[in-house]
């Protein structure tokens, strides 16, 4: 269901709104600033879960502390369903943070409007193109970034070939922010920054080639003004929340007397790491616990080789043994072991002069894995492995055979990746969870092939470890554990790769 269909489920009161926030209960943190003084400073694409837990969160602390030039337009570059939610809410949400002691709510207000981009592509590009708009966010999905096997943009797909020929109707953010750039320099607009917070290596360098590169098959001159004028400061996020369940919305609007369609829900714990390069000002984001650095890499590889890399392998290891959250699933005790020994191997492949603490960092991964008030859906991380695995997992297993050292550990996530697929329709619900390349999947488990031979066409359809002299390496380990898996099952692997 959509958050427009949950509306009329509700049953708690009237609906979430300012005109509401003065007769929520005190318990319930609310907006300490006038939402109508505030002005837009921010927008951001991909006005998902994740950034109303996140970014939006730091952002209201700013507007709290009287930062009023920093509010948040927010566009999906999709679906309808979170304006349809928020929309007749003001911009209005709850977050609700969760863990064992129980659960504290807060009205969020740094959200001023929402804006749909399939529907109206010009209000979007008026919000990019507005003097006031000083930073772009993005959180997107690995997919949105239109990246091929290699790496680099995608000059064939439809999306970017549509924006090349209707710069003033965009699909793609490329379209978007090239197209909003180029209005901004035309009309003498001071360049706004780009900030990157998806889970890519890099991901303001990254952004920053794609959008080049789009950018130049443009105009020459406009990819070079973008390479050379458009800030890409690089950022780490972290923050597990969970997909919002009917009950989360029943038991938050009960709790509030009035009805929030579309609440999130997450954990005590945030992180957010930033270079400090914002040419057009920013946010005293620093107030509020941002680590503002001049290199993010350092905590941006901990994140996903420790955090992102052991909840890909808890997800698909956790399907397949019939653990539906991350806390049954790391309350596994063979999982559990796994996860330490996944750890093990990949902490010496992190850098030692950056003042990290991988210890102390995978100890409060357990405590957050382990926390049993966040049902985070082994089906919801599971989504678009074949998107994430190279990041979180085969660069990490192909830096540890570098130095000589093994990476059996890390090499089961890929494999249980693939049995997990394969078992949708089987021992998983068909559309359990999705995958970019599932055609090709669909294609390749038609043929009924061997291990050896499945893991050979799988690894060649999603480019893992392209071009790496440890290849037939890689693929000769993920096969004999996936030959493990279909033979014995998870639980057998899982015992005799501990043994």
């Amino acid at each position: 269901m959509t958050g427009r269909d949950h509306v009329a489920d509700m049953t708690a009161g009237p609906r979430l709104a300012d005109a509401l926030l003065p007769r929520l209960p005190s318990a319930v943190e609310t907006p300490g600033f006038d939402r109508s003084a505030v002005a837009p400073g921010i927008v951001h694409l991909g006005l998902g879960a994740f950034h109303r837990a996140h970014q939006a969160v730091f952002v209201d602390d700013c507007l709290n502390a009287g930062e009023s030039t920093w509010g948040i337009v927010g566009a999906s570059l999709r679906s309808a369903d979170t304006r349809n939610a928020l929309a007749p809410q003001d911009g209005l949400y709850t977050l609700s943070v969760v863990d064992g002691s129980g659960e504290r709510l807060r009205v969020v207000g740094s959200i001023l409007s929402t804006l749909v981009a399939p529907e109206n592509p010009g209000a979007l590009l008026d919000a990019l193109c507005d003097p006031r708009t000083r930073i772009v966010t993005l959180t997107v999905t690995e997919k949105a970034y239109l990246r091929n096997s290699a790496g680099n943009l995608d000059e064939r797909h439809p999306e970017v070939v549509w924006d090349l020929a209707n710069p003033d109707r965009p699909k793609s953010l490329y379209g978007f922010l090239a197209e909003a750039i180029a209005r901004r320099r035309a009309a003498g607009t001071v360049p706004f920054t780009i900030l990157s917070c998806d889970n890519l290596p890099a991901n303001g360098a990254t952004l920053r080639k794609l959008l080049v590169a789009f950018a130049g098959m443009r105009d020459r001159e406009l990819g070079r003004y973008v390479a050379e004028d458009i800030a890409f400061p690089s950022s780490m996020v972290d923050r597990i929340v969970p997909a919002t369940t009917d009950s989360d919305r029943e038991r938050i609007s009960a709790a509030l007397g009035a009805t929030d369609a579309w609440p999130v829900t997450t954990e005590p714990f945030r992180q957010w790491v930033i270079e400090d390069r914002f040419p057009g000002g920013r946010p005293a984001l620093e107030r509020f616990g941002v680590e503002m650095v001049k290199d993010v890499a350092p905590f941006e590889d901990m994140k996903l080789r420790l955090l992102n890399g052991s909840h890909s392998a808890i997800a698909y290891l956790g399907l397949l043994s019939g653990h539906e959250t991350v806390a049954a699933a790391f309350g596994d005790p063979a999982i559990r072991s796994f996860v330490g020994r996944l750890w093990s191997e990949a902490i010496p492949t992190l850098p030692t002069d950056a003042g990290l603490r991988p210890e102390a960092y995978i100890d409060e991964l357990a405590k957050r894995f382990d926390n049993p008030a966040l049902k985070h859906r082994t089906a919801q991380i599971a989504n678009d492995g074949s998107q994430k695995l190279p990041q979180r997992i085969i660069a990490t297993a192909i830096d540890r055979l570098r130095t000589g050292a093994g990476a059996d550990h890390l090499m089961l996530a890929p494999a249980a990746w693939i049995a997990a697929c394969e078992a949708r329709g089987n021992s998983l619900p068909a559309g359990h969870f999705t995958d970019p390349l599932d055609a090709a999947l669909g294609a390749i488990f038609a043929k009924s092939l061997g291990a050896a031979e499945t893991v050979d066409e799988v690894f060649g359809a999603a480019g893992f470890a392209a071009g790496s002299d440890n290849l037939a390496t890689l693929k000769r380990t993920a096969a004999r554990h996936l030959a493990s898996l279909r033979r014995n099952g998870a639980a057998a692997t899982l015992q005799e790769l501990g043994s």
